[in-house]
């Protein structure tokens, strides 16, 4: 029998709900029912599984899920609430009932069936209450009180507040608006509490607790929401073709990945670069990608990093990966950089050639991208996807200026709010066909100099800055000079 279950969000990282959860739900062959549209200003889903044990398979993938409980009663209102439970306590149909003159239909709807709550009322399973509320906070008395109006449920079993057989867990939304709070909830739930999602995996793997970390070190929970939504599973190479420190590394090895990557800045990749953290002086002998996953227990699925210039690709053309997570330079803290000289028809003289290093021109945004597309397209197999950041201007943005390849499909895209005037944009695209063209770069690409458009905003937003603040002074000063006249 399908059931009802109330999935609860963390309210951070919206846009990228959706995605991690589908990714989630497609990987594990998990079907899923809506039972109303899910919306950016509720933090919880209300859907249908057929089992309990799907909804524990996708808790214990997604680090945007704080918990889900199967849900026995919603309402608008505490009485209705009540009402709903005591109805489902005669409710032998298996199966939900609509309430009789229901307010509203999508909010009051759900009296569940009598043997939900058998299930609990065995005298020999203890069980708690917990009381929450979104956007308020409840004192213990009224937590107390509110428990206790749950008094007529056939609880038999001992109360236990340390590891109870079982949970149930009352919560009140009063909306998203801190300083907006209404006097009444907008929904009220109540259920059996079945899956915590992953969230302490967000201070487990924090850069804090790292000992080898760059300038730009993706955060931990972006990282894990990577891996989830390229549907990394034990046993699958995966590729970072930029992968500087390596943060993605411990992401996609936790979920049970073998990590290959490559990056052309030989200082990074060996640990010599200048220290990111403050009041260091100089790297440890310590510090090297192999020794962070050597702390998170994974040194096992660590394959290599080579030094590589991606433009160049060395790799041999019937090789295949299960999945490439990314994210490329931008120019802004790293700077986007491949081999090659701006002089023509320039040859190395014999004696110079063993210890050369090569020089190294700009690589722009529009090439790493077609170069990101077209590997992708050749080294993936069907069914397999590419994630990657894209980093654009916000006003300037149209989804036809994303980067496409006519063997992958883009199945998410979700926007990461930079500053008032940039973003990035996670990407995931999922390889369809075999038949691999090399696309050129594209021309209309939204990338275009957006290096010098980050900085010349920036300079611009300064200036802006500077002038209200003269602005302020003077007419402050003004304003003083007319009370001292006035006084006079």
């Amino acid at each position: 029998m399908w059931r009802r279950y109330l999935m609860w969000f963390a309210h951070e990282h919206i846009d990228f709900r959706y995605a991690e959860i589908q990714s989630i739900l497609s990987m594990l062959n998990i079907p899923i029912k809506f039972i109303e549209k899910p919306c950016v200003n509720k933090p919880y889903w209300v859907v249908e599984f057929p089992s309990e044990d799907c909804v524990k398979k996708v808790a214990s993938r997604s680090v945007l899920l704080k918990n889900c409980i199967e849900l026995w009663s919603r309402a608008r209102t505490e009485d209705r609430l009540h009402t709903n439970l005591k109805k489902a306590l005669v409710n032998k149909t298996r199966q939900w009932i609509v309430p009789e003159n229901s307010i509203d239909q999508i909010s009051d709807t759900h009296i569940c069936p009598r043997e939900l709550l058998d299930a609990c009322c065995d005298d020999k399973k203890s069980f708690k209450v917990e009381v929450e509320a979104f956007c308020k906070h409840f004192t213990m008395k009224e937590k107390v009180e509110k428990i206790e109006n749950f008094s007529y449920l056939p609880l038999k079993g001992p109360v236990k507040l340390k590891n109870p057989d079982i949970t149930l867990a009352y919560l009140e939304f009063y909306g998203v608006d801190p300083n907006n709070v209404p006097e009444q909830p907008h929904d009220l739930f109540f259920g059996k509490w079945v899956a915590d999602g992953q969230r302490e995996l967000i201070q487990t793997h924090s850069l804090k607790k790292r000992q080898f970390i760059g300038n730009t070190s993706m955060d931990a929970q972006l990282s894990l929401i990577m891996a989830n939504q390229a549907q990394v599973e034990t046993g699958l190479i995966i590729l970072d073709p930029f992968v500087g420190s390596g943060s993605l590394f411990i992401a996609a090895a936790h979920f049970g990945a073998y990590v290959w990557g490559s990056d052309i800045d030989f200082m990074m990749l060996h640990a010599r670069s200048r220290p990111t953290r403050v009041g260091q002086k100089e790297r440890t002998k310590e510090e090297s990608i192999r020794n962070n996953m050597r702390h998170y227990g994974t040194e096992s699925r660590y394959l290599d990093v080579v030094v590589s210039d991606f433009s160049l690709t060395n790799w041999r053309s019937d090789l295949k990966f299960d999945a490439i997570i990314t994210d490329p330079p931008y120019g802004v803290r790293e700077p986007t950089e491949k081999i090659g000289i701006d002089r023509e028809n320039y040859e190395l003289s014999e004696e110079h050639l063993v210890n050369h290093i090569p020089s190294k021109v700009e690589y722009g945004l529009p090439h790493i991208y077609s170069d990101l597309l077209n590997f992708a397209a050749k080294h993936l197999d069907i069914g397999r996807r590419l994630v990657c950041w894209y980093p654009l201007v916000r006003e300037e943005y149209k989804e036809d200026q994303l980067p496409s390849h006519p063997c992958l499909k883009l199945v998410a895209n979700s926007e990461q709010v930079l500053s008032k005037l940039t973003a990035r944009r996670l990407l995931t695209y999922e390889k369809v066909s075999d038949e691999v063209p090399n696309m050129p770069v594209d021309p209309n690409a939204g990338t275009h100099n957006f290096r010098e458009k980050y900085f010349s905003m920036g300079e611009m937003t300064r200036r802006e800055r500077k002038e209200k603040k003269a602005e302020d002074m003077a007419a402050y000063g003004l304003k003083q000079f007319q009370n001292i006249v006035n006084n006079s």
